[in-house]
């Protein structure tokens, strides 16, 4: 390992699916990391090969064994489902283990909310940090369990929080979200059938997503939060309404946003050059850039990100990193 640091063994489980393969490529290629098991989602899963991962990770793909994940490994990445995490994460923390859970079981501190959208928590153990690197990193250095938050989330927070923490918002705030058919996880569906995608774009979950909880956590503040699924396969764009008071100068919400991102090295301020998801793919970064009718007050903010990466695999990384005192960006930049 460079730097003669000694790497750090790292177990995978939900290695089968998207994000999980994601973190695979990642964890296998990071410089002090070393990846001593990746299993599926399930104890019944086959031991098997990913073709997508050869020649990047020479190991197998093993069903889910709690036990053994453990074994001989410093931290455990957990892309499974929330009543996976929920389980299994108390008794990797209860080893001594550190846990990076890109599941929502842990995201949300209300209790209320967590019993409404994630039943299956029964409680938050000691230690969660929510893993938004950008807004929580001093709190992440040392941290037992990280819950690394949802994709559309990241763009909204990433988007807003300067704002609203500069008391600059002073209108409703509507998130008009689209994400590609990989946010919706590898397990088929109607709804994410290529027939029912493909030259198609569909509303679904509106008043009734529960990553709008999770947005308005992170604000303090009410959103209307509508998403919709559009035909491809990976990344996120949001293009957010909302308003500041009237006469407000350009260079307040570019300050605004360049005071709190700066140092942030997965941040890119794209100001009035709106972005896509085109200039995201593949990569860790949120580009976010908006434009201002300063006459009427009105305020367009898009952000745009990775699904897999900076919205899943790719956060952990760096909340990864950040927690054992890495440079942020090992790993993340290759």
């Amino acid at each position: 390992m460079s730097n003669g640091r000694q790497a750090i063994r790292v177990g995978v489980a939900g290695a089968t699916g998207y994000a999980g393969q994601e973190l695979v490529r990642l964890l296998a290629r990071h410089p002090h990391s070393r990846l001593t098991r990746a299993m599926a989602s399930s104890a019944s899963s086959p031991q098997r090969e990913l073709p997508a991962l050869a020649h990047l990770w020479r190991g197998t793909i093993e069903p889910l064994d709690v036990e053994a994940l453990g074994e001989d490994a410093d931290a455990v990445f957990l892309a499974l489902p929330e009543e996976a995490s929920a389980e299994i994460a108390p008794r990797l923390l209860a080893r001594g283990l550190r846990v990076f859970d890109l599941s929502g079981a842990f995201r949300l501190r209300d209790q209320a909310a967590r019993a409404r959208w994630y039943p299956r928590t029964a409680g938050m153990p000691h230690g969660v940090v929510y893993g938004l690197t950008e807004q929580r990193r001093a709190e992440l250095v040392g941290a037992p369990l990280v819950s690394c938050p949802g994709c559309y989330p990241t763009a909204a927070v990433l988007a807003l929080r300067p704002l609203v923490s500069a008391g600059l918002v002073t209108g409703e705030i509507v998130i008009d979200a689209k994400s590609g058919v990989s946010g919706a996880g590898k397990a088929p569906s109607e709804r994410t059938h290529f027939s029912e995608c493909h030259g198609n774009v569909s509303t679904y979950g509106v008043f009734a997503h529960r990553h709008a909880a999770e947005i308005e956590q992170e604000l303090g503040a009410s959103v209307t939060f509508v998403p919709h699924l559009v035909p491809l396969d990976r990344g996120i764009l949001e293009t957010i309404y909302t308003r500041v008071p009237v006469g407000t100068a350009p260079d307040v919400i570019a300050d605004a946003y360049r005071t709190t991102y700066e140092g942030a090295p997965f941040v890119r301020l794209t100001g009035a050059a709106l972005p896509g998801i085109r200039q995201v793919a593949h990569t860790n970064f949120c580009d976010i850039g908006w434009a201002l009718d300063a006459a009427t007050g009105r305020l367009v903010v898009v952000a745009a990100l990775d699904n897999l990466l900076k919205g899943a695999a790719g956060q952990a990384v760096q909340c990864f990193n950040v927690a054992f005192g890495l440079d942020e960006c090992a790993g993340l930049l290759v």
